[in-house]
C-alpha cells in the first residue's frame, strides 16, 4: 500500500467517521455466530465498496475481528481479506464483469486443495444504510433499488443523510474446508458459492427492510373486493335491511378503526427517543435468543410474536429491541383503549392494529379482521398480539385468550404458503412501573381509562427501574402442530374449506396452553424476584444478610446447574452483587442491629413484592416441593417422590403453565444439588443440620400454593358430590378465612380465576367424579395436609367442620 493511498484511505475514514453511527448485528458475533479467533477469516460482502470498508473496519476494530484492510496471510501467499460478488456500479456505462470476483473464490478454495490443515472462514456481511422498504408503487420501488445498487454520488449522498441508521450485519461463517471437501475446489463450486451468497444477500435485505408497504387506501380497495368481504357485506345489508353500498362504507370504517399505517420515517425517530427513554429507565436490556428468530427469519418464515404481557413498556421494547437485532417490528395487536389521541396515530404508524375488546357477535366486523389479518400474513408481516389478553395484575401468566390464536390457525387453515411460527416471549422487569396500580385494581378500584394524561402522570415517575429481560422461547410451528393434532387437514380442508373441523376448538385450546408455557421456559430470574422470593418466605419478611446472600447463592447454583429449560436466563452476578442491586432499586430495607444487617421488605409494599416472586414462582416449584417432602413428610425413597410429586404437578402445570417433559430426571438432578451442597447425608434423603433452614425457606416458597390444595382436596374429601361452582366458590371462602387469620396478603391466594381454572383440571383429572374416585381424592388430601405446617392445617379442617355444621 502506497502512502498515498494510506493518506487517502485515512482521510476518508475520518470524514466518514464524523457522518456515520453504525449498529452491529449481532452485538457479540463470537457469542451468537459460530466464529472461531483461532481460524483464519474473510469477508464476503455483496458489492465492492471504500465506504463500505471503512465502516466495516472501524467495526471489526472495536470487535477485535481482523482488519479488512489487513491481507489474509496463507503460507507465503497475501490476498484480500474481502471477496466481492461484484463491482463498484458507475456513474456512468457499466461494472465490471463478474470473473475477477469469481477468480478470488477459486484462489480461496484452490489454497485448500494443496493444504488439507487449512480452513478458512468466510463470514457474509451485509451493510445497510438506512432501511426503507420502499411503498408499493412503482416511482418508491425503484429509489429502494437504487439505494440497493447505487453509484458513488448516490453512496455518498447516502451517508451524508443516513450515515446515523447505518447497519452492520455479520451471518454465520461457511467453512471452506467442509466445502472443498463436500464439492471439490473447480470454478463450478466458485459459481455456486456466488449464487449462494446472493441469495443471501438478497433474503437478508428482506429480514432487515421487511416487505414493501402497502398503500392504505389501495389496500382497503382490495380487501373489500375480496370473495370473503363481498359475501359478509351483503349478509350485513340483508341483515340490517340497508343497501350493500351502505354496508361497504361500513366496512370501510371498520377498516379505517383497524388498519396499521406504517411509517419507517416514525420508527427511524422513534428509535432515537426510546434509545434516550431507555438509557434513563433501565440499566441495561439483556436478550437472549435472537438469533434463532432471526433464522426464523431468514428462512422464510411468517413470524407471529407472543409475549407475555407485564406492562405498556413491553410493545414499545420489543419493537424497539427487534429493529436493533436487524428484524423488522412487528404489527401490533393493540386495544381499542389505546386508540386516543395523540398515542393512537402514533401507535397506528408504528405498526399497531386496533382490536376491539369483544366482536360481540359483529358478523361484519368480524369478516372485516379476520381479512385484514390474513392480508398481513399474505404480505409476510410478521404479527404480535398477548395471548393473555391483558396485562397480568399478580405477575403470574393469565389464562389465555385464544380470539386471536384461532384466527391465525384458520389463516393457515386457508392456505399460507410460508410456514407460519409462534415465537413466544418472555419480558421480565426488575420494575414494573404499573405494579402500584394493579394493586389497586385488584383491591376493587375500578380500571381508569388510558388518556394523555394517564401518560403525563406515568412520565413524572420515570426513575432507575433496574434491568430488563427479553428471552425468546421455543418456536411453535403451526403447521407441525396442526399436523400433529390432525393429520389429514389439508386433505379436509381441501373437500369442505367452509366446515369448521371438530377438532379444532380443543387443537387451539391446546395451542393457547403450549404458547404459555413456553413463555414461561424462557423465564428470566432478575435480582429483585429472587430476593423477594426469599424474603417472602419468611414470616417476618426478613432475613440476615449473610443469610440472605447464602440462600441467594443456593438459588443460584441451582438454576445455572439444574435449569429449568435452555430458554431461561439468570440474573448475572453471586447473592452479595444481586442483594447489592434490589438495594440500589430501593426494593428492600437494610437496618444494623448492632449484630450485623439485617434485610427486609416494608410492610407497605409486601404485597407489591408478590408481583416479582410470582414471575419465577414456577422455576422453583419443584425444587421447593422437593424439599417440602424431604423435610415434613419424611419421604424415605426416590421411588416415593417420584410417585407423589407427579401428581401434584399436573395441577402445577395447569396453574404455572410448567412444562417440565422428563420430571423423574429433572428430581434426581435437584436431588444431586442439594447433596452436593451438603443439605443431604450423601447416598440417602436426610437432610442434614445445615440443610433444615435453608431447604426450609426453599420450602415455603409453595406454601401458599399447597394451602390451596389443602382446601380444594379438604373439601372434595367432605363433599364427594359437590359441583364444580360450588367447589370454586367454597375454596374461595375458606381462602379468605385462612388468610385472614394467618395474614396471608399475595392478591392471587383470593383470585377466584385461579380456583376457577384449578377446578378445570381438577374435572380433567378425573377428581370431580363423586364417590367414584374418592380414594385418589384422600390420597392427595393426605399429602397436602402432610406438607402444612400443623397451625394451617388445623385452620382448614375446623373451618370445613364449621361450615358444614352451618
Amino acid at each position: 500500500m502506497s502512502k498515498q493511498d494510506s493518506i487517502w484511505r485515512t482521510s476518508l475514514r475520518w470524514l466518514q467517521r464524523q457522518l456515520v453511527h453504525t449498529v452491529v448485528v449481532p452485538q457479540d458475533p463470537f457469542t451468537d455466530l459460530n466464529l472461531d479467533p483461532s481460524k483464519p477469516m474473510a469477508y464476503v460482502v455483496k458489492t465492492e465498496s471504500l465506504s463500505d470498508i471503512a465502516a466495516l473496519a472501524d467495526v471489526t476494530d472495536k470487535l477485535g475481528l481482523p482488519s479488512p484492510y489487513a491481507p489474509l496471510v496463507v503460507g507465503d501467499e497475501h490476498l484480500p481479506r474481502v471477496v466481492c460478488l461484484e463491482g463498484a456500479k458507475p456513474l456512468f456505462g457499466s461494472r465490471k464483469g463478474i470473473l475477477p470476483f469469481l477468480n478470488s473464490f477459486t484462489q480461496l478454495l484452490n489454497l485448500h486443495k494443496s493444504d488439507r490443515s487449512l480452513d478458512i472462514q468466510l463470514v457474509p456481511v451485509s451493510l445497510y444504510w438506512g432501511r426503507t422498504p420502499g411503498k408499493e408503487d412503482d416511482s418508491m420501488r425503484a429509489a429502494v433499488f437504487e439505494r440497493e445498487n447505487p453509484t458513488w454520488l448516490r453512496k455518498f449522498l447516502m451517508i451524508l443523510f443516513l450515515g446515523r441508521d447505518n447497519f452492520v450485519q455479520f451471518s454465520n461463517a461457511v467453512s471452506l474446508r467442509f466445502m472443498a471437501d463436500e464439492h471439490g475446489t473447480d470454478q463450478a463450486i466458485a459459481h455456486k458459492l456466488s449464487r449462494v451468497a446472493r441469495v443471501h444477500f438478497r433474503r437478508q435485505r428482506k429480514v432487515m427492510t421487511g416487505p414493501v408497504l402497502p398503500n392504505r387506501q389501495a389496500l382497503f380497495a382490495d380487501l373489500l373486493q375480496s370473495e370473503n368481504l363481498i359475501k359478509a357485506i351483503k349478509e350485513e345489508a340483508d341483515s340490517k335491511k340497508s343497501t350493500e353500498i351502505e354496508a361497504r362504507s361500513q366496512a370501510e370504517a371498520y377498516l379505517d378503526e383497524i388498519a396499521a399505517d406504517y411509517s419507517d420515517s416514525l420508527i427511524r425517530v422513534s428509535k432515537r427517543l426510546l434509545t434516550l427513554l431507555w438509557h434513563k429507565l433501565y440499566r441495561g436490556i439483556s436478550i437472549r435468543g435472537a438469533e434463532h428468530v432471526r433464522q426464523l427469519h431468514h428462512d422464510g418464515h411468517e413470524i407471529v410474536y407472543v409475549p407475555c404481557h407485564r406492562s405498556h413498556m413491553d410493545y414499545l421494547l420489543l419493537s424497539y429491541l427487534l429493529y436493533f437485532e436487524g428484524m423488522v417490528p412487528p404489527h401490533i395487536a393493540a386495544g381499542i383503549n389505546l386508540n386516543f389521541w395523540p398515542a393512537g396515530p402514533l401507535f397506528r404508524r408504528g405498526g399497531a392494529f386496533f382490536i376491539r375488546r369483544s366482536f360481540n357477535g359483529n358478523k361484519l366486523y368480524t369478516a372485516v379482521f379476520k381479512e385484514y389479518l390474513d392480508q398481513l400474513f399474505a404480505k409476510g408481516y410478521s404479527v404480535e398480539y398477548f395471548t393473555e389478553g391483558g396485562r397480568s395484575r399478580t405477575g403470574r401468566l393469565l389464562s389465555p385468550k385464544t380470539g386471536m390464536l384461532a384466527m391465525t390457525v384458520n389463516s393457515v387453515l386457508r392456505g399460507i404458503d410460508r410456514p407460519v411460527t409462534l415465537v413466544p416471549v418472555y419480558l421480565g422487569y426488575d420494575h414494573v412501573m404499573e405494579v402500584a396500580t394493579y394493586l389497586k385494581e385488584l383491591s376493587g378500584r375500578k380500571k381508569q381509562k388510558e388518556s394523555v394524561w394517564q401518560v403525563l402522570g406515568a412520565v413524572r415517575k420515570l426513575g432507575n427501574f433496574g434491568r430488563v429481560y427479553v428471552n425468546f422461547g421455543e418456536p411453535i410451528n403451526l403447521q407441525s402442530f396442526l399436523t400433529a393434532a390432525a393429520p389429514d387437514w389439508r386433505d379436509e380442508m381441501s373437500a369442505e374449506p367452509d366446515q369448521k373441523p371438530v377438532w379444532l376448538t380443543p387443537m387451539v385450546n391446546n395451542l393457547a396452553s403450549r404458547v404459555m408455557t413456553h413463555i414461561n421456559d424462557a423465564a428470566a430470574a432478575t435480582s429483585v424476584a429472587l430476593i423477594s422470593l426469599v424474603l417472602l418466605s419468611t414470616k417476618q419478611h426478613a432475613l440476615a444478610r449473610k443469610t440472605l446472600e447464602a440462600q441467594l447463592d443456593f438459588y443460584l447454583d441451582l438454576l445455572q446447574q439444574v435449569p429449568y429449560t435452555s430458554y431461561g436466563s439468570v440474573a448475572e452476578g453471586d447473592g452479595h452483587e444481586l442483594l447489592r442491586q434490589g438495594i440500589e432499586l430501593n426494593k428492600f430495607c437494610v437496618d444494623n442491629d448492632g449484630l450485623g444487617d439485617i434485610v427486609s421488605i416494608d410492610e407497605k409494599v409486601a404485597i407489591t413484592m408478590t408481583y416479582y416472586r410470582n414471575n419465577v414462582l414456577h422455576l422453583f416449584a419443584i425444587p421447593a416441593l422437593v424439599a417440602s417432602c424431604l423435610l415434613r413428610a419424611e419421604l424415605s425413597s426416590r421411588e416415593q417422590l417420584r410417585d407423589v410429586l407427579p401428581k401434584f404437578f399436573a395441577l402445577l402445570q395447569a396453574e404455572l403453565f410448567m412444562g417440565q417433559k422428563a420430571l423423574p430426571h429433572y428430581i434426581d438432578a435437584i436431588l444431586q444439588r442439594f447433596e452436593a451442597a451438603g443439605y443431604l447425608t450423601p447416598g440417602t434423603l436426610k437432610v442434614t443440620e445445615s440443610g433444615i433452614n435453608t431447604l426450609g425457606l426453599l420450602a415455603e416458597t409453595m406454601g401458599e400454593t399447597l394451602q390451596r390444595y389443602a382446601i380444594i382436596f379438604n373439601l372434595l374429601s367432605a363433599h364427594p358430590e359437590i359441583e364444580r361452582g360450588d367447589l370454586e366458590s367454597e375454596s374461595h371462602l375458606l381462602a379468605s378465612r385462612l388468610g385472614a387469620l394467618h395474614g396471608i396478603t399475595a392478591p392471587e391466594f383470593y383470585d377466584k380465576k385461579l380456583y376457577a381454572m384449578l377446578s378445570i383440571r381438577l374435572k380433567e383429572l378425573g377428581y370431580l367424579c363423586g364417590s367414584d374416585n374418592q380414594q385418589a381424592i384422600h390420597q392427595m388430601r393426605d399429602y397436602t395436609n402432610l406438607l402444612l405446617r400443623p397451625e394451617i392445617r388445623k385452620t382448614i379442617e375446623d373451618s370445613i367442620q364449621i361450615r358444614q355444621e352451618s
